[in-house]
Order: C-alpha cells, then sequence, then structure tokens
C-alpha cells in the first residue's frame, strides 16, 4: 500500500492500493459508515428516457459514497465497496447506489469517523518496506537474470548468457551455464544474506539448479515456473503465489508466536480467555490487555451482519489501552484460534465471574 497523504487525527487517508495483500488490509479497515472517494465507472444512458435510440455507457467518474457494504474476493482480487453516493458531477443524482471496485492501481480516500488503532497499525504494516530480503532467480539454458525484491518492484542486479548446445542435444547437456548460475546465487547470497530466493523458468530448465543446490542454501531456495525469461519474467514471478507466500511469511510468524503466547496461558490457566461470551465480560471488566481476532471470525460475522457486536469489543479494548491483533486464518495458529472460536483474549490479570 503507498499512503499518498493522511491525517489520523482528522480521520482521513488517501491510498493507492499496490497488490493483492492490500486488499485484505483493507477489507479489516474500510467498514460501514466510512466515505470512499474514487475514479469509478457510472452507466449513463444517452437520449430521452422514452427514446428507444438511447443507449448506454460505462461513465468514468469520480464519486464520493458512504459505505453500507463491503465484499471481498480473493478469486477476482477486487474489493467491492457498496453504498449512497454523497458527492459527484450534477448529472448522476445523490443517494443513488453505487459499488466501487478497489483493485491493484485504484488510488481513493477514506474519511472515517474514527480511526482505530488496529486500522492504522494495519496501514502503516501494509506500506512498510518488508524486512524480508528476497532474490528472484529467471532463467532457461540461454539466459539468467537476478533481481532483489523492492517495495515498489524490483532492483535488476545482472543477467547472465550461455553458450547452449543445440536443442537435438539437450539430452546430452554438458554446458557449465548452470554451474555459473548457482555460483553467482552463492556470490549473491553471502554479500546480502538473503531471507529466501526463489527460482523460476519456463518449463523443467529449474531443474537444472535444483540439482547442484544443496547444503543451507536449499533451506532458502522456492521454485516457481514461468513462461519467459528476462524482465517480463520477472515481472511474472514477482505476482506467482510462491512470492505473495514467502511475502506473508514473515507477518505469518509474528502472529503464531503471539498465538502460542495465548495458547500458553490456556494450557497453565494463566491470564487468558476464550470464547465471545467470556471475553465480553472480561472486556466489560476492562481486563483485556491483547484481543486476538482471526480474520476468518470477522468475514464470517460481516456475512452474518453482526460485526458492530465485534467492532465495538475492539473499540473497548482500545479505550482501556490494550492492543487489537488480526490473525490470518490461514496459518496453524490462526486455525488453532478458529477451533477456539476465532477470538482469543490476554488478560491483565486474572478475573472470576
Amino acid at each position: 500500500m503507498l499512503i499518498l497523504s493522511k491525517n489520523y487525527k482528522k480521520n482521513y487517508a488517501k491510498l493507492k492500493i499496490e497488490n493483492l495483500d492490500d486488499l485484505w488490509y483493507l477489507s479489516y479497515v474500510i467498514e460501514k459508515g466510512d466515505l470512499i472517494r474514487a475514479r469509478t465507472f457510472r452507466k449513463i444512458k444517452i437520449g430521452k428516457e422514452d427514446d428507444r435510440k438511447s443507449e448506454v455507457v460505462r461513465k468514468p467518474v469520480h464519486l464520493k459514497i458512504t459505505v453500507d457494504k463491503v465484499e471481498f474476493s480473493k478469486y477476482t482480487n477486487i474489493l467491492r465497496v457498496s453504498g449512497n453516493i454523497t458527492e459527484g458531477p450534477e448529472d448522476i443524482p445523490l443517494g443513488s447506489h453505487h459499488t466501487i471496485s478497489l483493485e491493484d492501481g485504484t488510488e481513493f480516500t477514506i474519511e472515517k469517523t474514527q480511526f482505530l488503532q488496529y486500522q492504522i497499525d494495519k496501514l502503516e504494516e501494509s506500506a512498510q518496506e518488508s524486512k524480508e530480503k528476497i532474490l528472484l532467480v529467471v532463467h532457461d539454458r540461454e539466459e539468467a537474470y537476478f533481481a532483489m525484491l523492492k517495495k515498489y518492484g524490483y532492483e535488476l542486479l545482472s543477467q547472465l548468457k550461455g553458450n547452449p548446445q543445440k536443442k537435438t542435444d539437450v539430452k546430452t547437456e554438458s554446458t557449465d551455464f548452470f554451474p555459473l548460475i548457482k555460483k553467482t546465487i552463492e556470490d549473491y547470497n553471502k554479500r546480502e544474506n538473503f531471507s529466501h530466493i526463489v527460482i523460476a523458468s519456463p518449463g523443467f530448465w529449474k531443474e537444472y539448479i535444483q540439482k547442484l543446490i544443496s547444503g543451507d542454501l536449499k533451506k532458502k531456495v522456492v521454485y516457481a515456473t514461468c513462461s519467459s525469461v528476462g524482465e517480463n519474467g520477472i515481472n511474472e514471478v514477482m505476482k506467482r503465489t510462491e512470492v505473495q507466500q514467502v511475502l506473508r511469511e514473515e507477518k505469518f510468524a509474528s502472529e503464531i508466536k503471539k498465538v502460542e503466547e495465548f495458547l500458553k496461558e490456556i494450557s497453565q490457566q494463566g491470564k487468558s480467555e476464550y470464547g465471545l461470551e467470556q471475553i465480553k465480560k472480561a472486556v466489560d471488566a476492562g481486563a483485556v490487555s491483547e484481543l486476538l481476532v482471526t480474520d476468518g471470525f470477522i468475514q464470517k460475522k460481516r456475512q452474518e451482519e453482526q460485526f458492530e457486536d465485534i467492532e465495538r469489543l475492539m473499540k473497548s479494548v482500545e479505550s482501556a489501552q490494550g492492543k487489537v491483533h488480526i490473525v490470518s486464518s490461514e496459518h496453524e495458529g490462526g486455525k488453532e484460534l478458529d477451533g477456539l472460536g476465532g477470538i482469543g483474549a490476554l488478560l491483565r490479570y486474572k478475573i472470576s465471574y
């Protein structure tokens, strides 16, 4: 996420979406009652109402809507924000319903009655440069490209050219090109100490490298497939699920650690609580220091139109100087928390009911 401008005290932020993960962050930040302004498309009827020759066209417009519904689909990579129009061109009636589609590249503004601290944390987290250092290697039998992943794309480090045999001699491959790729990977790793190395190729060429990689380096390598080499190949690999998973691992690690802390307290019958009703009592008592909520639980409550109750709990925890953690349901820690109802609390002190 690129934060173009912000003033959280005035409950305003202007943002630009850069990837699929940003949509996940926003699905927890945007809520009913927020004001969203963005460039969007609106169907406009040209001609008189009773004119058979009138036509409907999609016109680009800037609109502001009051949100009443937020829908996220990871399969279409779009966050659909629906509501009534509060600002727009004169030919579009105020109060009419509209859906703004937020996707990769969209710039928009959000205004809230109040930014909660966990929502600010989510926006700031999404805008931070990843601490992970990732090397991307895209190659075939003729070329190899090496790039370092950056927050806003990648830095091309170098490229190699090989001297391949004729295609009819593939089965008797004897080139030293693949050992040279391996050596270059090792050199970059010694210099930068990469946390992950993604090696991709069209077809089976990456298998030649896979046979050569060993030792500690092997633990860092993830293999992927691409349709071409060069910078087009690098751009393709950056969008691969393998790379996205690597980028999520750091965030997942901190979430898992927090869930483990919570589970340890439960096992020792310590300062913890789970189950919605029990947590409500703990929040009312001002005893909750940290509230853990899975994204699966949030999505479920939104679908059941019961999220406002959960939001009130979050606000109460933050009002009492507590912290709210949104935990992914994708990893084992999140799944364990889901098994306990999707919500848990670390307490300042043990309470009795």
